[in-house]
């Protein structure tokens, strides 16, 4: 009878060990499945968040984008595209840069919250200094265009030595500012229908300009080219009238003179009532 008893104490233990080896081996699946889930939520969650993120990026970038309110026509005059659009207006551009003075001129037009495009020539980019200024001027908000390497006239060359001028600086650009010109002129105005189309694949619009004097011997001090560019007139080079019309293409450049005179053009435009065009609001291809 005792034998029996504790045999049945006994039987009575080992089937309450196992009942809770039971339990615990039914929770134990429950459990990792619940930190799965958690995990999970976390990646989805995650990757919505980037989702939006991205979105977000977008859609800063697409409100960044401009729209066009000018074009440049066949004669490098800007024409307004809209019909309340200012037309008197001129466009700045500066050749040959950067030189000597590039950067000096870029602050000039920057203090006077005015923008511009500088046309670079290749042969400018060979230093780490040279490369520092474009930079620079870039950063500062300013268009860069290209204007071939080394300022041929292009009708001079073959077509493949014109393909190389052009691409060559496209290239140099990209490398230095991130980003490949949007505009060309051609040196001396000289372009050849192969260049118009290794201009036109490269993505970029061809101008040339509508007037500019400081590259005239008499012209190569800043007063009397002060007076030139606000009026138009050009008398000592036989332009005895004004150039100086509503979408006028200003030609000027990396020079001494042209550095001097720069403030008192601009000032001197505004005075007759022109506003200096922003190239950022020109159409490009």
């Amino acid at each position: 009878m005792k034998t029996s008893f504790i045999t049945l104490i006994i039987a009575i233990g080992l089937f309450l060990l196992a009942g809770c080896g039971a339990n615990e081996a039914m929770q134990q699946p429950e459990q990792e499945q619940d930190h799965s889930t958690d995990s999970t939520d976390k990646e989805s969650s995650g990757e919505l968040e980037g989702k939006d993120s991205n979105a977000e990026v977008i859609k800063n970038k697409e409100e960044d984008q401009t729209e066009p309110m000018y074009e440049i026509a066949d004669d490098s005059s800007v024409v307004p595209l809209g019909e309340d659009t200012n037309e008197k207006v001129v466009l700045l551009t500066i050749d040959d840069v950067p030189d000597k003075h590039a950067l000096e001129m870029a602050n000039t037009l920057k203090k006077l919250d005015v923008n511009a495009i500088f046309f670079v020539n290749g042969h400018f980019l060979e230093t780490p200094e040279q490369r520092d200024m474009l930079k620079q001027i870039h950063e500062m908000g300013f268009v860069i265009g290209n204007h071939t390497y080394s300022h041929p006239n292009l009708k001079d060359l073959t077509d493949e030595e014109q393909t190389k001028e052009i691409v060559r600086v496209s290239d140099q650009i990209e490398e230095i500012i991130g980003e490949k010109p949007l505009f060309f002129r051609a040196p001396h105005g000289s372009n050849t229908e192969h260049s118009k189309q290794v201009v036109k694949d490269e993505g970029m619009v061809l101008m040339n300009w509508t007037y500019g004097y400081d590259y005239f011997k008499p012209y190569m001090d800043a007063k009397k080219l002060t007076t030139a560019m606000i009026t138009g007139e050009g008398p000592e080079v036989g332009v005895d009238y004004s150039l100086l019309k509503p979408g006028a293409n200003l030609l000027m450049h990396d020079r001494e003179w042209t550095n001097e005179a720069l403030e008192n053009i601009v000032n001197g435009l505004r005075d007759k009532g022109y506003e200096m065009v922003d190239p950022h609001l020109i159409k490009t291809l």
